[in-house]
């Protein structure tokens, strides 16, 4: 068995879920500017989260639901992950972003995963509080594959992430095979491969003995 770990947003997922909250709030231009420069390693992960979150704040409850129904994952996805677990292994998604998209786009596919280590973004009165909270704000991609490998039994050798930005780097670093999604630029240098679909990442698994040939 591996442990096969996805970031979601601009990997498993070609929405960011950030920008849909915050076009519903108006205030896309701003988060738009906050998570490039957080995906350029340029500020912390961390600091960019709270800041977006806190540019949401206000935002009402429907709102916020109708911009996590907009998430979808990427065409060949709901396949690749059925197909891993199919073969044994343990998905995960491991994401800064937030459980609730994560959670109705794989069942707008009707695909489950094992594990969604993911953020929130808390309410109070119907409205988002402007606050965000998870294991992975100040927590580390890298210390959350390790801690899910030792939980499974799973040496690292045998973990697989996929990821695409900065924030996925601790992660891309220490698992045994480490596959960039459209990497950027800082990224790219961590990555045993590339590619740019659920088609070729299929592959790249086939290659590598994770997954069986399909018939």
């Amino acid at each position: 068995m591996s442990l096969v770990a996805f970031d979601f947003d601009g990997t498993l997922s070609d929405s960011e879920m950030t920008v849909l909250l915050a076009e519903r709030a108006g205030v896309a231009d701003e988060v738009a500017e906050i998570t490039e420069r957080a995906m350029n390693d340029e500020i912390s992960y961390a600091e960019s989260l709270y800041s977006r979150a806190e540019l949401l704040g206000g935002l009402d409850e429907a709102a916020a639901s109708e911009a996590f129904d907009a998430v979808r994952i990427r065409p060949g996805a709901a396949r690749l992950i059925t197909r891993l677990r199919a073969d044994g292994h343990h998905v995960a998604v491991l994401t800064g972003g937030f459980e609730r998209g994560v959670e109705r786009a794989l069942e707008r596919e009707g695909v489950e995963v094992d594990t969604i280590l993911a953020n929130r973004l808390p309410m109070a009165d119907g409205k988002l509080t402007g606050e965000a909270e998870g294991p992975l704000i100040e927590g580390t991609k890298d210390d959350a594959l390790e801690d899910l490998a030792a939980e499974l039994g799973v040496s690292m050798a045998s973990t697989v992430a996929v990821g695409d930005g900065a924030n996925d780097l601790p992660m891309l670093e220490v698992a045994g095979l480490s596959v960039g999604f459209v990497p950027k630029p800082a990224v790219r240098p961590a990555c045993d491969a590339v590619v740019a679909s659920m088609y070729r990442l299929g592959k790249v698994l086939e290659g590598h003995g994770v997954l069986s040939d399909p018939e």
